[in-house]
């Protein structure tokens, strides 16, 4: 047991890391529309890793949650379409008043905010076709809609 208890006291935070197609797009998104902060990035200056002057590689923060992006070179994009089947689910205080800011940034809203499992939740997709739901618990009904 007690290699159970010392590996979860290792693991610290799962940050999801997803591929992008046009890293200024995306960062338009993350950082522009959801308001996430940049905390870390990787510009190539070596010339193997093709180097054009532009942020390939980013970690970004909004609270305690993070994700990383890393943009395809053209030779290396996958084929199939991104974001299939992946779904990041953020846990907030308050996902409405992150809704509203999300909105006031022109994010658009897959739906607009709806109950389930007891929680509130906002969904909303990125440039490559990643899932986010950004939630917080709620008594309201399930299936409940939010009406402005």
């Amino acid at each position: 047991m007690a290699v159970a208890t010392v590996t979860s006291v290792n693991v610290k935070q799962a940050v999801p890391f997803f591929g992008v197609t046009n890293m200024e797009s995306s960062l338009r998104f993350y950082v522009d529309g959801l308001g996430l902060r940049m905390k870390n990035h990787w510009i190539p200056d070596r010339a193997e890793d093709h180097p054009d002057g532009r942020i390939r590689w980013c970690w970004l923060e909004l609270g305690e949650a993070a994700i990383m992006l890393q943009e395809f070179l053209p030779e290396h994009r996958p084929k199939e379409g991104l974001g299939t089947g992946v779904n990041v689910c953020f846990q907030c205080e308050d996902a409405l008043a992150l809704y509203r800011e999300f909105k006031s940034r022109g994010i658009q809203t897959l739906k607009r905010p709806f109950v389930g499992n007891r929680l509130w939740v906002v969904p909303v997709i990125d440039p490559d076709g990643y899932r986010m739901e950004f939630s917080s618990p709620t008594d309201a009904p399930d299936e409940s809609e939010f009406e402005e």
